[in-house]
């Protein structure tokens, strides 16, 4: 009998992402129906780590107890909201428990007796036993709809101009950057934003929602339900030079924007945040982005994003990718982990998980980017978008400074002991510095053909000095063993050695 062991799982739980989308609420308290421990994973570690917040402030456990798992959690919930109305916290705070995957697990569904204590509070079965965070996170923005925007909205109309962008929210890989790209772009061309929804609105302002004239989804992964729901035209947001300009034109069309100033507008961001793109592309960087391959494991978004742009728009090899949620056909953390102990590309965008796979493997001619969670990697700043126009030539940049520093890693370099320096005796040298090493000898055919097969397999960059290091280092092993010229059996032992 197999088992088919389920390795560094990359989705959370529903009830994970519903919290995220909750949390960003200032006019909210969450109560998590579940024991202390979990609450310390989510409201403080992971949002620690990943969006640089201390803790989500509105986030209290119930704190289930031993005697809670017999008798129910209805008590412990009682006991969390008297506490929390005792110290003042639920002033001017709209009231939402939410369900655990340990209260699932005991039926505490608190909806009719949630009425009876608080009738102006909600509750919101998560379904953290089936669902991953990116249903949780659709869920929850529809239940916000549903309960706090939908029966309020019934006289708002749409307002030319007004757009709102849905879906960022805590726990979101770049958030604050993209964003701010989504913004000026939209601004940019002359919509105004409405709402940005859940990251920069209360829970009072749903209703608002339907003011917009059209909606601006900032991820695949989730969002799109709620932009069906409000009835209005809706596009996602861009990746990439020739995808963001026409994400501009659609958007200008669907705000009726005139046609002259939104190619104003596209004519100013050539001249300017994409002068970098072109001036990276003419010079001698250029060449190297049809050369080398990349893989891609990270957010739906951004899988589809980096696969036009770097594929599409710069001419990279994607060998492979993997979004999160993960479709048919695609490789799923095991199978990734086995593609990069066999072979890893040059340039690997993805998480902590793919850089650990990375340094199993010792894979020292691969890079790793993060573009995904889990972390830890910080991403608060404006300056690291991966959307638009600012995206691109960030992304560009980032690559080209990978260029750089993955050939340096190959640079022969003369290490030196701390107890004298180079030159002093029992000093070590490099292959490339040493007297032998820079005198070249005979090979057999056999042994060329070895080694340039070897090579192909490499990566491009990592190629172009491991060719010169192989070498020499083979070359050094035929002059120690008294040899005219270097064999295959030389060859084989050097990759063996230095593969």
């Amino acid at each position: 009998m197999s088992i088919n062991l389920i390795r560094d799982i990359s989705d959370t739980s529903s009830f994970w992402g519903a919290s995220w989308v909750f949390g960003c609420f200032p006019d909210v308290h969450i109560i998590c129906d579940a024991p202390i421990g979990c609450y310390n994973l989510l409201g403080v570690a992971v949002t620690d780590y990943t969006d640089a917040l201390p803790h989500m402030a509105n986030l209290t456990p119930t704190s289930i107890r031993e005697e809670d798992v017999i008798n129910g959690t209805a008590q412990a919930l009682k006991r969390t909201i008297d506490d929390l109305r005792r110290l003042g916290h639920l002033e001017g705070k709209h009231l939402l428990v939410v369900s655990t995957a340990e209260s699932e697990m005991i039926s505490a569904d608190h909806k009719k007796y949630l009425a009876s204590l608080e009738p102006e509070a909600r509750f919101f079965w998560s379904q953290s036993l089936e669902q991953d965070e990116w249903l949780g996170r659709d869920r929850a923005l529809r239940f916000a709809w549903e309960e706090y925007g939908r029966p309020f909205a019934a006289d708002i109309k749409p307002q030319p101009k007004r757009v709102n962008i849905i879906g960022p929210s805590l726990g979101c890989f770049n958030a604050p950057a993209d964003l701010h790209e989504l913004k000026r772009l939209i601004t940019g061309i002359g919509g105004e934003i409405n709402l940005v929804y859940p990251y920069e609105a209360g829970l009072a302002a749903t209703p608002d929602l339907a003011s917009a004239a059209v909606n601006v989804v900032l991820y695949r992964e989730f969002g799109e339900p709620l932009a069906q729901e409000l009835g209005q035209p809706y596009l996602f947001a861009p990746f990439g030079v020739l995808g963001t300009t026409r994400f501009l034109q659609e958007l200008g069309e669907l705000l009726g924007t005139p046609q002259e100033q939104i190619s104003t507008f596209i004519n100013q961001e050539k001249r300017q945040t994409l002068q970098a793109v072109w001036d990276l592309w003419r010079g001698p960087q250029g060449d190297w982005f049809s050369a080398v391959d990349c893989a891609i494991v990270a957010g739906r978004s951004y899988v589809e994003g980096l696969r036009s742009f770097l594929g599409e728009e710069l001419g990279m090899k994607i060998v492979w990718s993997s979004g999160r949620p993960r479709r048919e056909g695609e490789p799923d953390n095991i199978e990734i982990r086995k593609r990069l102990h066999a072979r890893a590309p040059a340039f690997v965008f993805g998480s902590i998980n793919e850089k650990i796979y990375l340094a199993e493997a010792n894979a020292k001619a691969s890079f790793m980017i993060p573009a995904t969670f889990p972390g830890p990697v910080v991403r608060r700043t404006f300056g690291t978008p991966f959307m638009g126009y600012a995206g691109a030539a960030y992304l560009m940049q980032e690559l080209i400074n990978r260029f750089y520093e993955t050939v340096f890693n190959y640079l022969p370099v003369e290490t030196v002991k701390q107890d004298g320096p180079p030159g002093s005796p029992g000093a070590p040298t490099s292959a490339a510095s040493s007297d032998s090493g820079a005198r070249t000898m005979a090979w057999t055919d056999e042994a060329t053909t070895r080694l340039d097969t070897a090579l192909k397999d490499m990566p491009y960059l990592a190629r172009i000095s491991a060719s010169r290091t192989l070498r020499l280092a083979a070359e050094q092993a035929a002059r120690a063993h008294n040899l005219t010229e270097v064999t295959l059996d030389v060859v084989e032992a050097t990759l063996a050695v230095n593969g």
